[in-house]
């Protein structure tokens, strides 16, 4: 006979196994949005510090795979928060007031990332909140 106690049990392990789901959904889009993006701009320009989202991306995107090791999971999310906050940091202090000041299909380039990398902070911020209060 299965308890109350069990049933909570295999809640929470589902409940988490989404959890990682989600983050690993949203951190798989954002990975490929810093990929196509800074490949795009670095066609555009011919420079080579246009490349340095997409270097984050495989950053991410490598991570995100850790995440089906049980053991690399708590880590490999917070690694994955780290190096969101890093890149979102430097697309909005760093290269979106140069963007702004350009114009055009460029700027377009960095919203899109910047808007890729703020949902999947949203995302895992609000998936770490979840995680605590279902403790």
């Amino acid at each position: 006979m299965i308890s109350l106690l069990d049933i909570d049990i295999i809640y929470l392990e589902k409940l988490n196994k989404m959890e990682i789901k989600s983050i690993q959904k949203f951190n798989t889009v954002n990975s490929i949005s810093l990929f196509t993006m800074s490949i795009w701009g670095y066609i555009d320009t011919n420079s080579v510090t246009a490349l340095i989202p997409f270097f984050f991306g495989i950053i991410l995107f490598s991570l995100g795979a850790l995440l089906n090791k049980e053991k690399l999971v708590k880590m490999s999310a917070h690694l994955i928060v780290l190096f969101t906050l890093i890149i979102l940091g430097a697309l909005c202090f760093q290269v979106l007031p140069g963007a702004i000041e350009r114009g055009g299909i460029g700027l377009a380039r960095v919203i899109i990332m910047i808007t890729t990398s703020l949902i999947a902070m949203i995302i895992f911020i609000k998936s770490f909140i979840d995680n605590r209060k279902s403790r």
